[in-house]
Order: structure tokens, then sequence, then C-alpha cells
């Protein structure tokens, strides 16, 4: 029996996934008495929990539609819009460590004690607020998405409009298939109908599932169990869910396979340059110096995730948060090996057969799976999803009360901060809906996020380890990047003048390239190779990408005169490094990236750098209270770590003989054995972790 395309086995599965979920939180609230309760989980979680809280908090369905969804549109290379973590995780060593120390409950709180300025950590709080609609919108559309590929309507159930937009999208791809042979009819078809693909309006499948009303369904569900048992309940609950996720990240594996005939009928469905691990500099977006400049961003902003203060603080000690965030985390990038083989398999297995590669992982799901498995795959999903929904939402509880309501509202009762504290969670959950309703593009969205935690995250490294950095450069410099890296790409893409400027509709020089690569079993069907395997000669056209906007297309794509529209983001730091007189219409999609991303890194330090040299930096006294605690060991009890930090605090001066430069502004100190252990430990599992992914895709 079959309810809106799902079997009733499957809709039971997620009824009693929901329904333990929920029994979990309420069994948590009963354990929480206050806001450290509530917030911190007091300080008091193990290595277990912390493991799965670290993987649960950082692993999002959403990563793995990113994934597969790159990898199916560029090939493996497309995998590093996701996985260029992995050469960030041996830097986690050292923020949680920061987190611990310093003793904090929110990433707001920092800002205030370090530059003492309640300005900062306010303003902190209320962009993150705002940057938190963007990661739960994130959350909610990938869950949609892929309950929309798991319940298509059979075509006899198409309304008119429906069944054109399906028949006009397989036109589309049998045109772009035959891209370098069309004739002149042919080819005004294509720019047609490529026009309205870009602009969405080209369905492979039409579903049932109303993502509107599944937002609030889910919202709902991770609302309840989160404001009943906050930080505790999202530990708890991410014990169970990083179970779940391993589940719908292996399952599809092993059946793909089967059906595309092993690796090597894989490799016989796949051209050659889409198995570059690094991408192929002609024919991905993501090069190596893309990769690179990425990575640079990121490790910029992950130090500004509001999350990470809580997971670290509720951890019993700080070797525990330290085991807790690598272990979680690698075991993350390990699972993610098996989301860039869904992938590569989704290329063989439906390449150009799909409208949005969002759906991908959906899609994959229906086609490949068996009632209770899709079930399985559902609750997995979710899991995925609520782990990172639950946590996020407590951490922004805490930076309102703690940052934006107690500074007005001082002196209010323990009960009283709980109960607002848990409106806060249900306002941020809702917010993301309407972020999800207005974004339809999950790849933008990861672009967006990746760059604009960097415009506080380059003040939070440089205070832990600067002492010169002062309160008003990182004021001037947080003003500059708002409005480069978030107030400009916002409203330049909602306003008319900006959208149909001439100056801002260039494009890049289209191109025509040959490459060499392995006959696939569709080029020996079409008599273009004689086996599988054979070296040939391919011709690809690489058409034209907006410089300053994601996207320029035909406002009315059946007449060649039409005026041109951006689309999608602006792209304000392309527009800076232009007016320096750079030339872009002959770059590449991955060099335009690499620009953007490569600003975005380097750009707040300078500012920081520039300002701080010429204002005044805090008072002497309070920087050394400051890093006195952060070379504070945490002791194992409450009692015995305030008496450590008052004994402290009476000596600063004892801990200048750790550090490496005893007589300037930097707070680098000497590193133990520990470190060392930890940090180059670390490296040698990013290595690990790329052999078994050069082994995955050289089998």
């Amino acid at each position: 029996m079959y309810i809106w395309g799902l079997h009733i086995l499957d809709i039971g599965i997620i009824l009693i996934y929901i329904l333990v979920i929920l029994w979990l939180g309420k069994k948590a609230a009963g354990k929480t008495k206050d806001t450290g309760d509530f917030f911190l989980a007091g300080r008091k979680l193990g290595k277990f929990t912390q493991f799965f809280l670290n993987f649960g908090c950082s692993t999002n369905a959403d990563q793995a539609v990113a994934v597969s969804r790159e990898i199916y549109r560029q090939g493996i290379g497309g995998m590093w819009i996701q996985y260029l973590v992995l050469f960030l995780t041996p830097f986690y060593w050292f923020s949680t460590f920061f987190f611990r120390r310093v003793r904090l409950t929110t990433i707001g709180d920092y800002f205030t004690e370090r530059f003492r300025s309640k300005f900062l950590g306010g303003s902190y709080a209320v962009f993150t607020l705002l940057l938190s609609l963007l990661g739960g919108g994130v959350g909610y559309m990938v869950a949609a998405k892929t309950m929309v590929a798991m319940t298509p309507k059979s075509p006899d159930q198409y309304s008119y409009e429906e069944k054109l937009s399906v028949e006009q999208f397989r036109e589309f791809q049998d045109l772009r298939s035959r891209r370098t042979g069309l004739s002149p009819e042919e080819e005004t078809r294509f720019t047609i109908l490529n026009e309205k693909n870009k602009k969405g309006e080209l369905r492979s499948f039409i579903s049932h599932t109303n993502p509107v009303f599944f937002y609030f369904i889910y919202a709902v569900i991770v609302g309840i169990y989160t404001m009943m048992g906050g930080f505790r309940a999202a530990a708890i609950t991410d014990a169970i869910q990083g179970m779940l996720i391993i589940t719908f990240s292996l399952i599809l594996i092993p059946i793909g396979l089967h059906k595309i005939g092993g690796f090597s009928g894989l490799h016989a469905s796949v051209p050659d340059y889409m198995f570059e691990l690094f991408g192929s500099v002609t024919m991905s977006e993501y090069a190596w110096y893309t990769i690179l400049a990425m990575v640079m961003a990121n490790l910029v902003s992950i130090i500004a995730v509001s999350s990470g203060m809580q997971t670290a603080g509720s951890a019993k000690d700080e070797n525990t948060a330290r085991f807790g965030m690598i272990a979680g985390m690698f075991f993350k990038r390990f699972i993610m090996i098996f989301w860039a083989l869904a992938g590569l398999l989704a290329i063989g297995l439906y390449f150009r057969k799909i409208h949005d590669p969002d759906l991908i992982w959906g899609f994959m799901t229906k086609d490949l799976l068996f009632p209770g498995a899709i079930g399985l795959m559902l609750v997995g999903i979710l899991a995925a999803n609520m782990s990172t929904l639950d946590a996020g939402s407590v951490s922004y509880s805490a930076l309102f009360i703690r940052n934006l309501y107690e500074p007005f509202l001082p002196g209010r009762s323990e009960k009283h901060y709980l109960f607002v504290g848990r409106i806060i969670i249900g306002i941020t959950l809702l917010g993301g809906i309407v972020v999800a309703l207005f974004i339809n593009n999950l790849l933008e969205l990861f672009k967006y996020i990746i760059s604009i935690p960097a415009i506080y995250g380059a003040s939070i490294w440089l205070g832990f380890i600067w002492r010169r950095l002062s309160k008003a450069a990182v004021i001037i410099q947080i003003i500059i990047c708002l409005i480069i890296y978030a107030l400009i790409p916002n409203l330049f893409q909602a306003m008319n003048w900006a959208r149909h400027h001439p100056a801002f509709l260039q494009e890049t020089q289209p191109k025509s390239v040959v490459i060499t690569t392995g006959a696939l079993a569709e080029d020996v069907k079409n008599g273009l190779a004689d086996h599988v395997g054979q070296s040939i000669k391919k011709a690809h056209i690489i058409p034209p990408t907006g410089i300053f906007f994601e996207n320029v297309a035909s406002l009315d794509p059946k007449n060649p005169d039409s005026p041109k529209a951006g689309f999608g983001r602006f792209h304000a730091e392309i527009w800076v490094l232009n007016w320096l007189g750079i030339d872009f219409s002959h770059f590449s999609k991955a060099q335009l990236v690499a620009a953007r991303f490569f600003f975005d890194a380097f750009f707040p330090f300078f500012l920081l750098f520039i300002f701080s040299l010429v204002t005044r930096p805090a008072p002497k006294e309070h920087l050394d209270r400051f890093f006195t605690k952060m070379n504070t060991p945490v002791q194992r009890t409450e009692d015995e770590d305030k008496k450590t930090l008052a004994e402290a605090y009476q000596h600063p001066e004892r801990y200048k003989q750790n550090k490496l430069f005893p007589r300037s502004n930097w707070e680098f100190m000497k590193p133990t054995r520990l470190d060392l252990l930890g940090f180059g430990g670390s490296w040698l599992l990013v290595g690990l972790i790329i052999l078994l992914l050069w082994i995955m895709v050289f089998l």
C-alpha cells in the first residue's frame, strides 16, 4: 500500500524514529535545571558523547547531497565543494583547545571579553542569528528535495504545463548530448531551451510532495525535542542519529555498483576526465588552485561557527573536547568517501536524466532501494539534518540570551532565561523555512556560507594569538567586509538597475576544447571507438559564464535580440578586484571562483593589520588577564578550576617562559608533546583519507 508515493512500511519506520527522539528529548528535559545545563550540558560530556556530538553536529544530509550533486555535474573533482574541509581538520586541534580554555558560553562572549566590547559581542550574535537562517534553510531544502525525488507523480497525473515542462527537458538533454553537431534550427531551439533551464523552468519529473508543508512538519519535530532538553537532548539524540547517518551513507553503494556492473562498469560509463581527483583545469570548476582558495577561505571561517563554542565547552575537559572533535570530524571525512562514490554512480546511471542535481540522492534512493530500505534512507537523512539543526539552534539561543537579551534585561531568573531561550529556538527554526522558500539552489547557499563567516573569523583567530589586535580595527574590518561580502551581493541581485546594468552582464569568452579520453560504452555503441577504454578525442564546448553575476540569461529565450539580466549572487569581490584593472573575460569558471575565495580569505587580515597598527589596543592589565586564562589548563572540577585561575591571575608572568617569542605581541606558546602528536597525527590521517580516495577512484 502506497501513500503519496511512499510504501506504508517506510512511513511506519519514519513515525517510529520520530517518537523515539521525542521521548529522548523529554527524558533529557528532566536533567535540565538551568542555563548551564541547557546551553552546555553542564560541561560534563565524556569522549563517547563528544564523538557523536561532533560527528552529528558537523554532518548534514545537505553535505552528502552537495557532494553527489557536484560530482554529478563536474566529476570527482566536484567533491571538493564539501571535501575541502579535509585539509582544515588538523586545525580543529587548536580551535577546540581555544574554545575550551576560554571557559565561555558563546563566541559573542569571546568578543565581549577579549575586546571589552558588548557591541562586538552583540553584533556577532545578530550576524550569526541572521546567518543561522541560511544554515537552517539548507537543512530544510535538502530534506524536502530528497522527499520530492522519492514521491514522483505518474505521468498520467501531470497537468498540461507539467507535461510540457518534462517533454521540453527531455528535448533539451537530447540536443545537449549532440551539441557539437546541431543544425542551425536545432541550435536555435537549444538556445531557447537552455535559457529556460537556467531559470529552472524545465523539469525531469513532477512530485506529490509540497515542500512548504514538509518544512513546517520538520521544524515542529526538531523544535519540540530541542526545546525540552536543550544541548543535552541534542547530544543524546546525536548518538542515535550518528548510527542512522552511517546507514544512509552506505546503503546505496552495493546496490548501485551491482546495477552498473561493478567498478569496471563504472569506468565504462563515466568519462576519464571525471575521475581526475583534483579536477581537470580545462573541464572542471574545481581546479587545484580553486580548491586551495576555498580551503583558505574556509579555514578563516571555521572558527566563527557558533556551535564550536558549545561543542567544545560542553566537554568535561580540554583533552576530551579535542578527542571528540578530531575523532568525530575524521570519521565524517571517511564517510564522505562513500558520498563521493555515490556521486560517480549517479553519473554512470542517470547522467542528464535529472533537471535539478540537488535531487540526485532522492532519485537514486527511489530507483535503487526497496520498501523498508527507503524508510531507513529517509530516516537517515532526517537524522543527519536534525543532528545539526538541534545543536545549532541551541547555540543560537545561547547567543541571543547571553549577548542580546541578558545585557538589556539582567538579573532575571534562570527559569525566565530558559523560557526565552526555548522561544528563540522555535524562531530560528521557522526562520530557516523562509530562506528555503526563496533559495532553490543548494550550491549557491554553500558557496555563500563558506565566505560569510570569514567576516568575524579573521578577528577570532588573531584575537587568540596577537595582543596588538584592537577593538577599533575589528569594528572597521567587520563593517567593510559586511558591505563587500553580504550587503552588496544581496542588494545587487535584488535591484533591477544592477541586474540589467551592461557593465555587470559581462561574461567570459566561450571556448572549444578537444580532450583525449577513454571511450565509454556509449561511444562504442555510436561507432566512435572499437572497444571501451580506447583512447579517443572528443570536442567539448565550454559555454560563457557570468563574471559578476552567477548566471547571465536572456529575459525572453525565444527572442535572439532579447536583453539579458543577471541572476544569482553578485560577486562583489570580483567587482572590487576589477577596480585594479584585472580583465576577467578570459578567466575560466575555476579561476573566477579561486579569485573570489582568495579575496575572502586574505582581505580581512589585511584590514585588521593595517587598522590595528594605527589604533589603540586594550589595556595591558586586561590582556594579561585574558591570556593568563588561556594559558591555564582546565581542571577536573569547577571548584578546582576557579582556585587555579585565581592563583594564575596573581602571577601572570609565570607563563612568559612558555612563549616562543617572549618579547613580542604574539602569543604563540611552545608546542607540547600532545600538540605535536595531535596536529601531526591529524595530517597523517589526512594523507590516509586521500590514499583511500585515490584507491576508490582508480579501482
